[in-house]
């Protein structure tokens, strides 16, 4: 039974868990408050994967005074050993009286197991407070646990006539600092990021976190980066492949010679071939999702965004509007054949408009996936 003040408990919970955005990967993001008498006890938040969860550390603060303490979770506690002890077993031997959870775990190794250990244990327990948000905090894990896919973010820069380069291709820049600054942000909560050799041959980018603000603890962790390149095209003299972290080339070839090369340059060398000399996209986000990746970043040019689009493979747009505009001969925004009539279009649902610096950034859910 729900009682007065748990929505600013569980709210202040959720605050936790969003210190985890950079850091948790492939993990959730969780927060915990511990609170006895109407006072909070004790904090804490899964900063790391491999490290404490958000219960222990908050459990751990609190110590004997979590004893008949209610503990306000985002995510119900784990019920499995894992890299670290159960989250369940952790809170019936601090002995807590009671638990609410923001949501049941998806992974199924735990969904509504660690809730019935707890109510096994004597505990009272509540379940779906603030789950929306909750659900909010872990977009890419909960899709991975319950549809086996990762969350695609298709990240697009244009001018107000929705044009994205040059005729020439000339594109740098189209936003401003303030935009470009947040599009690090994405890069550093992703788990990884896609792009396609075209992009890479034209601009040459690094792909990597570049942010002058104070990092997480550990440092900014740099996202896997993702090369579509079906004739294996990549230079090895590419700036991407002298970052940290791994780079994977995704192809539809067979070259030993030039995979040799690629290998040798530090790369990741995987074959996902489809007819006509394409890469197999569905099965790209199977084998992203067997490498526990729950966030992808797409930034790519037209031709991959709109195929990514046309096949159903992204959930999310997020799209930089500048306040320029680039004429009708400049490159359009997405490149999507095929569609003749009304009923085809690509129906979206805008989540969000705000303004960042000079231009306007306007996130958009993608409602007809087709997978």
């Amino acid at each position: 039974m729900m009682v007065a003040n748990d929505n600013v408990y569980m709210a202040r919970a959720i605050q936790l868990a969003q210190k985890g955005t950079y850091t948790t990967n492939p993990n959730p993001r969780v927060g915990c408050v511990l609170v006895k008498d109407d006072q909070v006890i004790a904090e804490g938040w899964h900063k790391r994967a491999g490290g404490p969860h958000a219960e222990v550390h908050a459990l751990q603060q609190a110590g004997e005074m979590a004893k008949g303490a209610t503990a306000y979770v985002t995510l119900e506690p784990c019920y499995h050993q894992g890299r670290t002890p159960a989250c369940s077993q952790t809170l019936i031997d601090a002995g807590v009286k009671r638990v609410v959870v923001a949501m049941q775990d998806p992974n199924p190794l735990v969904s509504g197991k660690g809730l019935l250990q707890l109510q096994e244990a004597g505990i009272e327990t509540e379940s779906g407070l603030m789950s929306s948000q909750a659900e909010a905090l872990n977009p890419g894990f909960i899709q991975r646990m319950r549809e086996g896919r990762p969350w695609v973010r298709c990240k697009m820069a244009m001018s107000l006539d929705g044009r994205t380069a040059m005729a020439s291709g000339e594109s740098k820049w189209i936003t401003g600092e303030a935009a470009r600054t947040q599009v690090h942000r994405l890069r550093a909560r992703s788990s990884a990021i896609v792009t396609g050799i075209g992009t890479v041959l034209a601009d040459d980018p690094s792909l990597n976190v570049r942010l002058d603000e104070p990092a997480p603890e550990g440092g900014w962790r740099e996202p896997v980066r993702v090369v579509l390149d079906p004739n294996m095209s990549l230079p090895v003299s590419s700036k991407l492949l002298m970052q940290p972290g791994r780079t994977i080339v995704v192809t539809a070839t067979d070259d030993k010679d030039r995979e040799g090369e690629l290998l040798q340059a530090g790369a990741e060398v995987i074959h996902l071939p489809a007819p006509g000399g394409a890469i197999d996209l569905p099965e790209l986000l199977i084998f992203l999702v067997n490498e526990e990746m729950n966030e992808i970043l797409l930034e790519t040019g037209a031709t991959l965004s709109g195929a990514m689009l046309s096949a159903g493979l992204v959930d999310e747009l997020i799209i930089y509007m500048a306040p320029h505009l680039m004429g009708n001969g400049a490159r359009a925004l997405f490149n999507l054949p095929g569609l003749e009539n009304m009923d085809d279009r690509i129906d979206l649902n805008i989540k969000d408009i705000r303004a960042v610096g000079n231009d306007w950034c306007i996130t958009c859910e993608v409602i007809n996936i087709k997978m």
